[in-house]
């Protein structure tokens, strides 16, 4: 996301959170651009949501408080959303901004967050999707970070059985 205009709006997504705690809310707020017919394109990368990615059209329903909160994805996007826990450093913002540099050469996008050591990743259709693979096992691997699959596409499935 680069910019908040006027026709951004917060969206709202309920959240199951486990029995350890996972994730650590019970709602998570995604920014998104409303196309004016009850539907939204989300606009950022999502933290905890699972299967919603940067791009999806999702509709939404307004509360009587004007809260809008996420329904139904209308159309998936072909991006996907992964998200790692850093280990090395202990999860530094210097570990953390590496992390990211070194899969933006792959082709994704993504931010850090310091309190959960965490970074999520936007990975679209045309990034280098066997590489960045082979490079998210290596780092688990290495005991660099932990990763899971927020949101994949059957592009990304057909990747990881290759």
């Amino acid at each position: 996301m680069t910019d908040i205009r006027d026709d951004h709006v917060k969206v709202h997504f309920r959240l199951e959170v486990d029995e350890d705690g996972w994730p650590p809310a019970s709602v998570e707020s995604l920014w998104a651009v409303d196309l004016g017919d009850g539907t939204v394109r989300v606009d950022n990368t999502p933290w905890f949501v699972r299967g919603v990615a940067s791009d999806d059209i999702i509709r939404v329903e307004v509360d009587e408080e004007g809260v809008r909160w996420a329904g139904e994805t209308v159309r998936a996007s072909e991006n996907c959303t992964i998200r790692l826990i850093v280990l090395r450093d202990g999860g530094s913002a210097a570990a953390r901004q590496t992390v990211l540099g070194t899969f933006h050469r792959l082709g994704t996008t993504g931010e850090g967050i310091e309190q959960f050591r965490m970074i999520a990743l936007d990975v679209p259709p045309d990034a280098d999707l066997p590489r960045i693979l082979r490079l998210l096992e290596h780092g688990e691997a290495k005991g660099w970070w932990h990763w899971e699959e927020g949101c994949v596409t059957a592009a990304w499935r057909a990747t990881q059985a290759m």
